[in-house]
């Protein structure tokens, strides 16, 4: 009985012993434990400090670009008219062709008129009898063989007649059309010797100098344009040519929210046709700006598009940017600082605010990155 206690209080005794020893922390071996003072908070933060990441930076000079902005539309004639008849009648004269070219004030068409001009003929013959009895009463009245009222009433019957002279030559002129400006015959719905009603469509009439290019904005890039703007058109045949932009709308389409704009071309050899597909580039006034190559491009953390720079503590700055252009060269934008230095490697590898180590980028490496080959090609 007397060992069976024994054992037990030496166990108990163990067990308090290992308690103690627990409790005061202390887990090395005898002999292994660190006898040196704490690291002190910045011997701490050199310790855990990691090393600056480096970028490769540049400082682009700056252009003057015109911003491009590039739109589908078609071209359409300056002018369009319908010519029709006022009267009713027969062709008699039908001396123009579709895809003619005429000239302001040349005949398109002419209705049979033989009693019309009768009428005229007769007209001026009344006119002169009138004239002849006018001047004969002048004379009478001069020489004191007739009233005043005499001459009164010669005077009064030649402007009757006068009157209606104008009357049948009015008359006479509603049986022909003429071409009321320089252009070209697109369509002749008749043929000489039909019998045709008032109103009838007689030939359409279209000027293609200058030759429009039609097309719409939206409303983002409105206020970067004003008429007299440049603007480079490529028809859907591959002829390029350029124009002046001269109307832009400031009514915006209520189903598009687009504005209508119009590009004059010069056309004077009428080769351009109406009605073709066009891509339309519309140069607006130079802005100040860089060219840098597409992947320097990246987004910040709120999803806006722009770049990364270093500034003058060497820590990361995001600028949005303005794209202005996209060319085979790189992207042209806007937005940026003129001392701004531009992380063109590395931009994706850090954010705002960071610490960097940046080092110049030379041309080999910006050509590398814009695609671009050594020599500049």
């Amino acid at each position: 009985m007397a060992r069976f206690r024994f054992h037990k209080l030496a166990a108990l005794a163990v067990l308090f012993g290992v308690g103690a020893w627990v409790a005061t922390g202390e887990f090395s071996s005898v002999g292994s434990a660190q006898n040196e003072a704490p690291p002190t908070p910045a011997e701490a933060a050199a310790e855990v400090k990691a090393p600056l990441r480096t970028v490769a930076v540049i400082t682009p000079p700056r252009v003057e670009h015109a911003r491009a902005i590039r739109i589908s539309g078609h071209t359409d004639a300056e002018k369009r008219v319908t010519l029709a008849t006022r009267v009713m009648g027969v062709i008699d004269e039908l001396p123009v062709k579709q895809g003619e070219r005429v000239e302001r004030g040349e005949l398109v068409m002419r209705l049979e008129a033989e009693d019309k001009e009768a009428a005229v003929r007769m007209a001026e013959s009344l006119v002169t009898q009138r004239q002849a009895e006018a001047d004969a009463a002048e004379r009478l009245v001069s020489g004191g063989n007739a009233p005043r009222l005499q001459a009164d009433q010669a005077r009064a019957s030649l402007a009757t007649a006068k009157s209606q002279l104008e009357g049948a030559k009015a008359e006479l002129a509603q049986y022909s059309i003429y071409a009321p400006y320089n252009g070209v015959v697109d369509r002749i719905p008749v043929q000489r010797g039909s019998a045709i009603l008032a109103g009838t469509e007689v030939a359409t009439l279209i000027n293609l100098d200058p030759l429009l290019a039609i097309g719409e904005v939206s409303e983002r890039d409105l206020r970067y344009l004003k008429p007299g703007n440049t603007a480079q058109i490529r028809l859907v045949d591959g002829t390029v040519t350029e124009g002046t932009l001269r109307y832009v709308s400031r009514d915006a389409s209520p189903a598009t929210r687009t504005f209508r704009i119009e590009v004059a071309i010069p056309n004077e050899d009428k080769k351009l046709p109406a009605g073709m597909t066009a891509e339309i580039v519309l140069l607006a006034d130079p802005a100040d700006s860089v060219v840098l190559p597409r992947s320097v491009v990246t987004l910040s953390s709120n999803g806006d598009l722009g770049i990364r720079a270093v500034d003058k503590d060497n820590k990361v700055v995001f600028f949005p940017i303005d794209l202005v252009d996209d060319t085979p060269k790189g992207l042209v934008l806007a937005g940026i600082p003129a001392d701004a230095r531009v992380i063109v490697a590395g931009q994706d590898l850090v954010s705002d605010g960071d610490e960097v180590k940046p080092v110049e980028a030379d041309l080999a490496t910006v050509q590398k990155l814009a695609g671009e080959t050594a020599d500049g090609t």
